[in-house]
Order: C-alpha cells, then structure tokens, then sequence
C-alpha cells in the first residue's frame, strides 16, 4: 500500500465511493474545498493504484489537526489502515506546528469512539456542538513537544 498527498484529482474518485463505504449519502462532506484549498496535509492511501483509504483534514489557526473526514474501504478494513493515515496526518501536521489533535463525530457511532480511544484520544460529549439539539463527541490529543 502506498500512502500520498491529496491532490485535486482525486475527488472523483473520493466522491464515487464514500456513500458505499459509509452506508449512506455522506459524499457532501467531501467538500471540493479540501481537494483545491485544503490539500496540503490530506491524504490518500493505494493498493496496486486503486483508491482503499482517504483522510480530509488540516491545521487550524490555532495549531490542532483536525481530522475532518476518513473513508476506508470495507474490504480493507481492520488491516490498519485507519490507523496508518491517522499516524501519517499527525506527524505532517506536526511538522507544520500542530500542538494538540481534534475529531467530532455524530452520537450512535460507537466504532468511531473505540478507534479514537484505542489512539489515545479523549472523548467528549459536546451539548449542542453543530447547533441546538445536535450533541457531538469531540475527540481530542494533545501532542508532545518535539
């Protein structure tokens, strides 16, 4: 598997299976602004030139990785992958002045609250964090100085 940067190309690609790996219409999220504005510390991950994994995300002005989408693809998942772009996003966020990490996802998503904690991250629920009556978990690490 090889592991790259985002590039405005994949888009396509990212668009035409995140609703299959989802289970259900989430291609919005991938909004064209991570592909042509964003870029930077995203990633994708290939297997023989066929898409298996992608990670939206990048460093705020306040110095947090935010990991804003992930997508791996059902038949590779629970072989690392995950994993790998989470450990990939985090060192290139670093590299550019990131100091602490940060996730939001939907409540009901009790993989998501497993993954994240098995990285170390803490997890919170958030009361109205995307408006009134729309709880988030936030996730949160914080990075060691280099």
């Amino acid at each position: 598997m090889e592991t790259r940067s985002l590039t405005q190309e994949d888009f396509g690609d990212v668009v035409s299976v995140i609703d299959r790996w989802w289970n259900g219409p989430t291609s919005a999220f991938a909004h064209p602004l991570f592909f042509h504005e964003l870029g930077d510390d995203a990633l994708v991950v290939e297997d023989d030139g066929r898409l298996v994994g992608f990670l939206l995300g990048f460093v705020t002005a306040h110095g947090t990785g935010y990991v804003h989408l992930v997508g791996i693809d059902n038949d590779c998942r629970r072989r690392g992958v995950g994993r790998w772009l989470y450990e990939s996003f985090t060192e290139r966020v670093r590299g550019r002045g990131a100091r602490r990490m940060k996730v939001i996802t939907t409540l009901g998503n009790q993989g998501s609250v497993e993954f994240h904690r098995a990285l170390g991250y803490r997890v919170e629920r958030v009361t109205d964090y995307a408006g009134p009556g729309r709880d988030r978990y936030v996730f949160t690490r914080e990075l060691p100085a280099t």
